[in-house]
This record gives structure tokens, C-alpha cells and sequence, in this order.
């Protein structure tokens, strides 16, 4: 076999071994990601595995960063197409719910289980999560400040706080249907979505005055 088809194939293995390994963390969470498991999984030896990683912590950090793309590949790029504030917000909401409801994992979102698996620990899969985290929840707050400035959402809106109360929706919603399977879970996640990020009421009519 040449060196370029040695460099190819190794390419695929690689991508084969995160591929899974994502699939099982979203399962078995970060820590259940074992050298053995994918290596039965995906017919190679466990030196063959850690022959492209070296360690299973590489292997974590190489999963989490494969989940960030596909993570922005379904939620934000269907998104990133909508007028800037508002209306991109209600589209980033509406990509996040399907996601979680059309199962791109078998687990439910791997951030979900990561966020849980990695609290109070330290080291640098949590580093890397933490930095995820914070850069989406900046592209958000983003979003949240154009659409005060638009008049979109009233003026003293809190960014930080707003996006916290998305979040909790989305965690809300994963729990629901991975634990409970519940069917009501996206339209109540669509339902408090909605009542979060209510326009300002119009002024009614006769400048805002009750009819006598």
C-alpha cells in the first residue's frame, strides 16, 4: 500500500473510531468510553484505537470536539440564514428542539451528558466543555442584545439571563425524552421557547388608553 493510501485509510479508521465514540458517549457518557468497547465495536485491536489517539482522554477531547460540529452543523448553520436578533433567535431555538427530538445521537445530546458527567471535576475534558459552552452562549447573548436594540424584546432584557432560561428548556427537553420518552416534550419546549422570547406588546390603540 502506498503512503498516501496508508495516510487515507488511517483517515477513515480515525473518523470511524470518533464517529463511534460519540455515539457511545452520548449512551455511556464521556467516561464510558472505553478503548475496548469501540475497539469490539469496530473490529480492531485496542492498540489499533489508541494507535490514532494515544489516550483515552485524547479520545474524549476528540469526541467533544466532533460533537461541537455537529452540534453547529444542525442547530446554527440551519440558523445562521435568518435576519440577525429575533428572528434568527426563534430559528436557532426551532433547529434545537429538532435536534434533540429527531435523535442525531442515540443517547440525546453528549453535551447534555457531558455537562453532568463533568461537574465537579477538573482536568481537560471539562476545560474543553467549559469553552464550548461559553463560546455558544456568547453567539446567543449576541442575538438576544441585537433584538433589544430592534426593539424586538424589551429594553431591559438580561442576555445572560434569558440565554440561561433557553438553556434550561433544552436540558428540560432532552431529560424528557430520553427518560420519560415523552411524546408533549417538543411542544412544551416549543410553548416555553415562545413565551420567552415574546415581542414587546403593540400599544393599543387611542395611545394605550382603556375605553371608558
Amino acid at each position: 500500500m502506498s503512503p498516501r493510501h496508508s495516510a487515507a485509510e488511517a483517515a477513515r479508521t480515525r473518523e470511524r473510531i470518533i464517529e463511534r465514540g460519540l455515539a457511545l458517549a452520548s449512551v455511556d457518557g464521556l467516561e464510558g468510553l472505553t478503548i475496548g468497547r469501540l475497539a469490539a465495536d469496530l473490529g480492531l485491536s485496542k492498540s489499533g484505537v489508541l494507535g490514532h489517539f494515544g489516550t483515552k482522554r485524547a479520545l474524549q477531547l476528540a469526541a467533544l470536539e466532533r460533537a461541537a460540529v455537529v452540534f453547529n452543523a444542525e442547530v446554527w448553520r440551519p440558523a445562521a440564514g435568518a435576519p440577525p436578533g429575533l428572528p434568527r433567535l426563534r430559528a436557532l431555538c426551532a433547529a434545537w428542539i429538532s435536534y434533540l427530538t429527531r435523535g442525531v445521537f442515540p443517547g440525546g445530546c453528549p453535551f447534555v451528558s457531558a455537562t453532568f458527567e463533568q461537574d465537579g471535576r477538573s482536568g481537560p475534558v471539562r476545560v474543553l466543555l467549559r469553552r464550548q459552552f461559553r463560546a455558544w452562549q456568547r453567539r446567543v447573548c449576541a442575538e438576544v442584545r441585537t433584538a433589544v436594540r430592534a426593539g424586538d424584546l424589551p429594553p431591559g432584557t438580561d442576555p445572560a439571563q434569558l440565554v440561561f432560561e433557553l438553556y434550561g428548556v433544552m436540558m428540560s427537553l432532552n431529560h424528557a425524552i430520553q427518560l420519560h420518552g415523552d411524546p408533549a416534550a417538543a411542544r412544551h419546549a416549543g410553548a416555553a421557547v415562545e413565551r420567552l422570547l415574546s415581542p414587546m406588546p403593540q400599544p393599543a390603540a387611542g395611545g394605550g388608553k382603556l375605553a371608558q
